[in-house]
C-alpha cells in the first residue's frame, strides 16, 4: 500500500513529478496548485528562520538549552556565541539569497508557456534540489565580500521592493473587495439569503470600522497631547465615510451596478487596521502630570509586561505572514493579473456565489483534465493545454515578498535596534508607512470606481 506513494514522493523531491499528500483520503489536488503551495513553503521556512534571527529571546533559549553552543560557534567561525548569525545583518543575508533565489527562477521561467518543457518540469518538480539551492543562496550571502557596503545598498534596495510588493498587496485587497461583492450579488437573483448574507456581513463590517474609530478617539488621543492621532483619525475617518458615499452614489451606480456598501467596508476595516497599526507604531508622547511625566496615547492594555509585547508581537506576525503569502498566492492568479493591470476582470456572468468565494473550483477552463491516483492523493494535472498562471511573475512576486520581510522584520530603517518582540515598536519611518498605506488603499478604491468614467474603452465587456 505505502510503496507506490513512497516512489511518487521520492520522484516528487528528485524528479519533475507533481507533489502531493501521502493520505489517499485527502481532496485531489491540482498540479498547479500544489507547486505554489510547496514554493510557499520555502518562503515560510526562511521567513521563520529570519524571525528566529531577529529575536534575542530565542538566541537566548537556544544558548541555553543547546550543549557545546560555544564550540560549535567557533568551529563554524560564526562569532562569539554565534553573533553573526543573529541580527538585522544576517537577516539582510539569508533574505538576499531567498531573493536571488526567486529572481533566478523568474529569468530562468521567463515566457514559458507549456507545462511539458523542461523549464517547466524544473519549476514544477526536483523540490529537494531546489531546498539544496535554497539552503545554497541563503549560506552564500555570508561570504560575501565589502559586507557595509552590500548592507548599506542592499537595505535601499529592500525598501524599494518592499514598497512596491505593499502596493500590490492594497490592490489586491480592492480586487478581493470588488470580488466578494460581485460573487455573492451574482446569488440572489437565484436565492434571496445572498441578500440577508450580503446585508449582515456589510453591517458587521461597519459596525467593526466605526468601533475602532471610537476605539481609537478614546485610548489615542488626549486633551493636551496626540494632535497628529487627532488629525489623521479625523482624515482617515473621513475618507472612508466619503468612498462609502461615492460606492452607491446614482451615477457611480450607473457605471458599476454591483457597487455596493461591502466594498467600502472591507477597505474601511482595513484602513481602521493600518491606522491602529500605525498609532500603535508611533513613538510615545509624555504630559506633565502632578510634576511627573506621564505617557499617553497608548493602547490600554500595553503595560509593558512581557505577556502583553508577547500577545502583540504574536498578533503582528501572524498578520504579516497571512498577508504575505495571500499577497504572494494569488497575486498570480487570472483575475488577480487583471486587477493589478486596471481593466475589467473576466469573471463569467453565471458565476455561482459561495461561500469561499476566494478559492474558486477552477482558475484555468472548465475542462477535464487528466489524473494521476497512486498510493496518496490524487494529482489533477490542470496545464496539460497550456500553463494557468505565469511562471516568471510567480517567482518575481516572491522576490518581492523576500524583500518585504527584510525590511518588517528589521523595523525598516530602524534596524539598529530592531528586534522581532518590538516588531510592532514605535519609530516614525514604520507610522510614516503605514499611515500612507491607508491614504493609497482608499485611492485605489475611489481610482476603481471613477476609473469608468476616466477610461471607458478600457472597462469595456
Amino acid at each position: 500500500m505505502c510503496t507506490p506513494c513512497c516512489i511518487s514522493q521520492l520522484a516528487c523531491c528528485c524528479g519533475s513529478a507533481a507533489c502531493s499528500l501521502c493520505c489517499s483520503c485527502c481532496p485531489k489536488i491540482k498540479q498547479s496548485t500544489g507547486t505554489r503551495f510547496m514554493y510557499a513553503l520555502y518562503f515560510l521556512l526562511v521567513t521563520i528562520i529570519c524571525v528566529v534571527m531577529m529575536s534575542p529571546t530565542v538566541e537566548k533559549e537556544i544558548r541555553d538549552n543547546i550543549p557545546f553552543y560555544t564550540e560549535l560557534c567557533d568551529k563554524l567561525n560564526a562569532g562569539e556565541n554565534c553573533s553573526n548569525l543573529v541580527g538585522y545583518s544576517a537577516v539582510y543575508k539569508v533574505c538576499f539569497g531567498m531573493a536571488c533565489f526567486f529572481f533566478l527562477f523568474a529569468i530562468f521561467t521567463f515566457r514559458v508557456h507549456s507545462s511539458t518543457g523542461c523549464r517547466a518540469a524544473v519549476h514544477n518538480g526536483f523540490w529537494f534540489i531546489k531546498f539544496i539551492v535554497l539552503l545554497g543562496c541563503c549560506a552564500g550571502g555570508f561570504f560575501l565580500p565589502n559586507q557595509e557596503t552590500f548592507l548599506e545598498v542592499w537595505r535601499y534596495m529592500g525598501a524599494a521592493g518592499g514598497s512596491v510588493f505593499l502596493l500590490i498587496q492594497l490592490m489586491l485587497l480592492v480586487e478581493f473587495a470588488h470580488r466578494w461583492n460581485k460573487n455573492w450579488s451574482s446569488g440572489i437573483k437565484y436565492n434571496r439569503m445572498w441578500h440577508a448574507a450580503l446585508g449582515i456581513v456589510t453591517l458587521v463590517l461597519f459596525s467593526i470600522a466605526v468601533g475602532a474609530l471610537v476605539f481609537m478617539s478614546v485610548y489615542y488621543t488626549h486633551p493636551e497631547a496626540c494632535t497628529l492621532n487627532k488629525i489623521f483619525l479625523g482624515v482617515n475617518g473621513s475618507l472612508c465615510l466619503i468612498v462609502s458615499l461615492l460606492a452607491i452614489s446614482p451615477f457611480i451606480q450607473r457605471l458599476q451596478p454591483n457597487s455596493g456598501l461591502l466594498q467600502p467596508g472591507v477597505i474601511s476595516v482595513y484602513v481602521m487596521y493600518l491606522t491602529f497599526s500605525a498609532l500603535s507604531s508611533k513613538p510615545t508622547e509624555m504630559v506633565e502630570r502632578d510634576g511627573a511625566n506621564v505617557t499617553v496615547c497608548v493602547f490600554p492594555l500595553n503595560s509593558g509586561s512581557e505577556s502583553d509585547n508577547k500577545i502583540v508581537t504574536g498578533v503582528g506576525t501572524v498578520i504579516l505572514f497571512g498577508c504575505m503569502l495571500y499577497s504572494c498566492l494569488t497575486s498570480t492568479t487570472r483575475r488577480s493579473s487583471a486587477a493589478l493591470r486596471v481593466c475589467r476582470t473576466t469573471m463569467p456572468e453565471n458565476e455561482r456565489a459561495r461561500c469561499c468565494f476566494c478559492c474558486p473550483a477552477d482558475d484555468g477552463d472548465d475542462n477535464d483534465d487528466e489524473e494521476q491516483k497512486g498510493g496518496g492523493q490524487n494529482v489533477t494535472y490542470d496545464e496539460r493545454d497550456g500553463t494557468i498562471y505565469s511562471y516568471a511573475y510567480f517567482h518575481f512576486i516572491f522576490f518581492l515578498g523576500s524583500l518585504y520581510v527584510m525590511m518588517t522584520a528589521t523595523n525598516w530603517f530602524h534596524y539598529d535596534n530592531a528586534k522581532i518582540e518590538r516588531l510592532l515598536a514605535g519609530s516614525w519611518s514604520v507610522f510614516w508607512l503605514k499611515m500612507v498605506s491607508c491614504w493609497v488603499c482608499l485611492l485605489l478604491y475611489m481610482w476603481t470606481l471613477v476609473a469608468p468614467m476616466v477610461c471607458p474603452k478600457r472597462f469595456e465587456a
